[in-house]
């Protein structure tokens, strides 16, 4: 019985490691997104001040493991078999989920998901323990912890928005996005106030709970704090006073402060969330063991537990040293990262996100109050605030998503607010402040213009919405663990283990495919980066090239698919060729935005002599686009309703000018995807031939009709497969010409 017990506890700490890993991924984005979207530093140097922060952090982390021993359960009334069972379902909850998370770029919290496995795989066992009526749910239950999770996220998203917003614009009205001519006077203060409370921060939340921090140290640091304070935010002003005078970029040194802050208090705080559940393991079973077999796994009571956590030192560093691997390595990390920063950036560009109805009403409400307090502002007034917010002056470094002053504020707010929340005893987490401080200062820098807000704000949406998707799909699934494992066992968890790892491994192929979808759009980022306007043409072109051949591409697989489907009465095939054509007007939307801002970028002369042919390629590839659309839904209605099919000789007719519309759509393809126009003649004179044939059939059918030889229903749905063919081949040869214009000088 022991060895199946070590085994589990084994198993814990090989599933913490892998926790540590995926766990880093997701919170990386809490600390490394302002200084990584500013580029404070070199992304090695940013690494390195984060890998120092998380490094001391946890090691010197000793508390914070009591959340898994008491914070939920009440283990005075749980037995080793059963708290074991618990803390089994709670670990293979959490790796598979935040791995999920991470693998869709997603942040999520980390807190609440291990919060939230608990109360789950403990509302499991004590449902099982109250069914005789020998406790109740409130004695085996401390629900205090999970409500107060609940309460800090709606306080965290509330809070750190309109702060950041207030702070942020205010920071922007007295630096200006011009801020290297107003720093004479402010920055030493500004660097003084930031510097303190990074400092602050530090003291009071990265390391107020660490080994070195003794009581009395901790009181001798808490009756001098006016003191201390004032001596920092003294000697930091003269200090950024001095190294601005010496042409050095304060603020970069701020972010990277508030980096190496950041970092420190993630680690130290929120290490429990990764090993808190297998230590508390450990300390379970090293407390069985000491019985020396005298006492079953059914017949200790975890009392135990109720004690004040003592970590190894080992445990700690090991941890530490997982983690600043992790952050140096995982591609995940940077993926999540990458999200959060392209919801803050200052310019517009690739979206993430698309539009949905509740972020277009916020956008209309945001449009009608700032309407409203534009009305009431003197004109004076609003003339000098709109000099501070000229964005075409903004300083910023080559590839960045915004500047330093907002990142500088991003890493200060939050740190303050974090501070603040845990004077207040109100549980703010570190990602909901870090995410909602960067998207309200954001705001506040009109970073969220009228051509971006909506898809801005649905991505907001979307990752607060994945905080409450966190919390019960964690409370769900562990339950579901737990009371399996209960009922059924060894060869349940084992089951359990075999899925988790399965899970993990198609999560892994799934994110490595994604990622080599996404490696073809390399082009876009290029293009977004670069400011030299002959290479912005051409890769504007590659650009075009890229996405008109895919266009062509996927429209001709919806069409093979459709005229399958239809000729064979195959409805699988249609339903599948009707959402790829959803699919491809939404990708579509996407590529014209993103030429809309490129070729906005381009000189007049070169809009002038190349843009309109841009335009007129993209029009052609959107009608494209809606023929498929037109085409498949008719077919994909009549079969589905179970209508007449088509008779032998319509099948025969179409089926074999359907293999020649094919062929001469990726022969277009070819020639654009290669820039080789050689072929362009031949390709024009097929596409001449299939739109003669296409008439031939149009007025046979017609014929039938007038001869009744032909059900009108089926005759409609006919002539509409041919006249939106016929729209297909029009508008691809249309495509090739156009191409061949804006290519070729």
């Amino acid at each position: 019985m022991e060895t199946i017990y070590l085994g589990i506890v084994l198993f814990l700490f090989a599933l913490a490691c892998f926790d540590l890993m995926v766990g880093v991924s997701n919170d990386a984005v809490n600390f490394l997104n302002s200084a990584i979207g500013s580029k404070a530093a070199t992304f090695k140097v940013i690494l390195i001040v984060a890998s120092l922060g998380v490094l001391i952090g946890a090691s010197t982390s000793n508390g914070m493991m009591d959340i898994a021993r008491h914070g939920i359960f009440q283990p005075q009334h749980f037995y080793f078999s059963e708290i074991m069972i618990i803390l089994v379902s709670v670990t293979l909850t959490d790796v598979v989920l935040l791995d999920i998370f991470n693998s869709m770029g997603m942040p999520t919290s980390t807190t609440v998901s291990m919060v939230f496995e608990l109360l789950g795989g403990t509302f499991a066992m004590s449902l099982i323990k109250s069914y005789d009526g020998s406790y109740s749910l409130a004695e085996l239950i401390n629900t205090d912890k999970a409500l107060s999770v609940i309460l800090g996220i709606f306080l965290s998203v509330a809070i750190a928005f309109f702060f950041g917003l207030i702070v942020q614009w205010l920071a922007r009205v007295v630096f200006s996005f011009s801020y290297k001519k107003n720093l004479k006077y402010t920055i030493g203060i500004f660097g003084g106030i930031a510097t303190t409370a990074i400092i602050y921060f530090v003291l009071f939340k990265g390391l107020h709970k660490s080994t070195f921090m003794t009581p009395e140290l901790e009181t001798l640091i808490s009756s001098n704090i006016f003191t201390i304070i004032t001596t920092i935010f003294i000697g930091s002003t003269l200090l950024m006073h001095l190294l601005n005078y010496l042409k050095v970029n304060v603020f970069k040194i701020i972010v990277l402060m508030g980096t190496f802050a950041l970092a420190l208090a993630f680690a130290g705080n929120d290490l429990v969330n990764f090993i808190g559940v297998p230590l508390t393991g450990y300390s379970s079973y090293m407390d069985f063991i000491s019985y020396h077999g005298s006492v079953s796994p059914d017949g200790l009571l975890m009392t135990s537990l109720l004690g004040r956590a003592d970590t190894p030192w080992y445990f700690l560093v090991g941890a530490a040293v997982i983690m600043v691997i992790a952050l140096a390595t995982s591609k995940k990390a940077h993926e999540v990262i990458k999200t959060s920063v392209n919801l803050a950036r200052q310019e517009e560009g690739e979206e993430n996100f698309g539009s949905t109805p509740m972020a277009r009403t916020l956008v209309r409400m945001g449009i009608g109050a700032a309407n409203g307090l534009n009305a009431i502002t003197p004109n004076g007034v609003k003339a000098w605030v709109n000099t501070r917010f000229r964005k075409d002056e903004a300083i910023i470094q080559d590839g960045a998503a915004f500047d330093l002053v907002r990142a500088s504020v991003n890493l200060v707010l939050a740190g303050l607010l974090i501070i603040f929340g845990t004077s207040l005893k109100l549980p703010l987490s570190t990602t909901y402040v870090t995410f909602m401080v960067a998207m309200g200062s954001s705001l506040a820098d009109r970073a969220w213009g009228r051509d971006s807000a909506v898809f801005r704000i649905t991505g907001v949406l979307s990752v607060i919405g994945g905080w409450f998707i966190t919390a019960g799909a964690a409370f769900i699934i562990s339950f579901t663990v737990a009371s399996t494992i209960y009922f059924l066992g060894l060869w349940a968890l084992i089951l359990f283990i075999l899925i988790a790892v399965g899970s993990l491994i198609r999560s892994s192929i799934i994110y490595r495919n994604r990622k080599n979808k996404e490696s073809e759009g390399e082009i876009v980022t290029r293009l977004l980066a670069c400011h030299e306007e002959t290479q912005q043409l051409e890769l504007l072109r590659e650009y075009t090239r890229d996405e008109l051949s895919k266009t062509l591409v996927r429209s001709a697989d919806i069409f093979e698919k459709t005229s399958y489907g239809f000729l064979n009465e195959n409805l699988r095939k249609l339903r599948k060729a009707f959402g790829s054509a959803k699919l491809q007007k939404r990708l579509l939307n996407q590529m014209k935005r993103m030429g809309t801002v490129a070729v906005s970028r381009l000189n007049s002369s070169a809009i002038l002599e190349k843009g309109l042919y841009y335009y007129q390629g993209n029009d052609f590839a959107g009608e494209i686009v809606y023929s498929c659309l037109r085409l498949c839904e008719p077919c994909l209605e009549h079969i589905d309703n179970n209508f007449n099919p088509l008779n032998d000789e319509q099948r025969e007719e179409f089926a074999d000018i359907s293999v020649g519309v094919v062929k001469f759509m990726e022969q277009a393809q070819e020639i654009i995807k290669s820039n080789n126009y050689t072929t362009q003649t031949e390709a024009i004179g097929i596409a001449n031939n299939l739109n003669t044939q296409l008439a031939h059939i149009k007025r046979k059918e017609l014929k039938r009709i007038q001869e009744q030889h032909a059900s009108i229903k089926v005759s409609m749905v006919y002539l509409t497969m041919i006249q939106e063919t016929q729209n297909l081949v029009t508008y691809t040869s249309h495509i090739l010409k156009v191409s061949r214009k804006f290519q070729l000088d």
